[in-house]
């Protein structure tokens, strides 16, 4: 039996945003279930009322709760530092791991407070004036070449980023950000299972992140999508598919 596949998303997201990739996996006869959760902060239903819970290390702990037994486990830009968590802390319950434009955190302690205040600032603009905020976001340079997809797509996105409740957001932005994460470096060779760092190749600033966990992972390969920035599962979905899938391939 094939193992599940558990795909987590990026922030401002939902479980249901990553359905591009999602339903390609679930059509794959060397996948089995595909569940796409929501995490903290985001999606519609009951939100953790602990700040804890909205931390890196914490939705890693969720994400583990899930399913018994082993998982191929896929995690987007945030949801990629919650996954490459779980892995570095729980790596019997990681079969593969595929990260789409992830970080394992900021090592240096200095950068590590100035990521902490951008984001605190940026949460409380985001409580201020939630649709200011992702508009803003949206435009930042890791996202905006999906504008390229037509302004049907790009709506979409954007109504499904405001759907969240901005108060949790905010309070994921704060808890789990680059700079409060405990970060992964010295801990990257306890991920010995099979890794496939999916970048886009539009995104340069990943692309070099990429570069640096393929040298500290003890089994990982390095895939560049053609033509996509830094949501690759959105812009190119038939090809980030295939990476997840060429990765699971490497475990079997």
């Amino acid at each position: 039996m094939s193992l599940p596949v558990v795909v987590l998303h990026g922030f401002t997201g939902t479980g249901a945003a990553m359905a591009p990739l999602a339903d390609r996996l679930n059509r794959a006869p060397s996948s089995g279930e595909v569940i796409s959760p929501n995490l903290a902060g985001h999606g519609i239903g009951a939100r953790p009322t602990g700040s804890d819970e909205y931390t890196i290390e914490a939705m890693a702990g969720a994400v583990a709760g899930l399913v018994d037994g082993p998982i191929h486990l896929v995690g987007y830009s945030m949801g990629g530092r919650v996954a490459l968590t779980l892995a570095c802390r729980y790596p019997e319950r990681v079969a593969t791991l595929s990260l789409i434009g992830a970080s394992a955190g900021l090592a240096d302690a200095d950068e590590r407070r100035v990521r902490a205040a951008s984001d605190d600032a940026l949460a409380d603009e985001l409580e201020v004036d939630p649709p200011a905020f992702i508009d803003r976001w949206m435009h930042n340079p890791l996202f905006v070449t999906q504008q390229r997809l037509g302004p049907e797509a790009w709506e979409a996105s954007r109504t499904q980023r405001l759907a969240n409740d901005p108060r949790a957001m905010a309070r994921s932005l704060r808890m789990a950000s680059t700079g409060r994460m405990t970060p992964l470096h010295g801990v990257l060779a306890a991920c010995t299972m099979p890794v496939g760092l999916i970048v886009g190749s539009l995104d340069e600033k990943f692309r070099r992140v990429a570069r640096d966990l393929a040298s500290a992972l003890p089994d990982a390969e390095m895939i560049a999508i053609g033509d996509s920035g830094h949501a690759t599962h959105v812009e190119q979905p038939e090809a980030t598919a295939a990476a997840v899938l060429a990765t699971i391939r490497r475990a079997q």
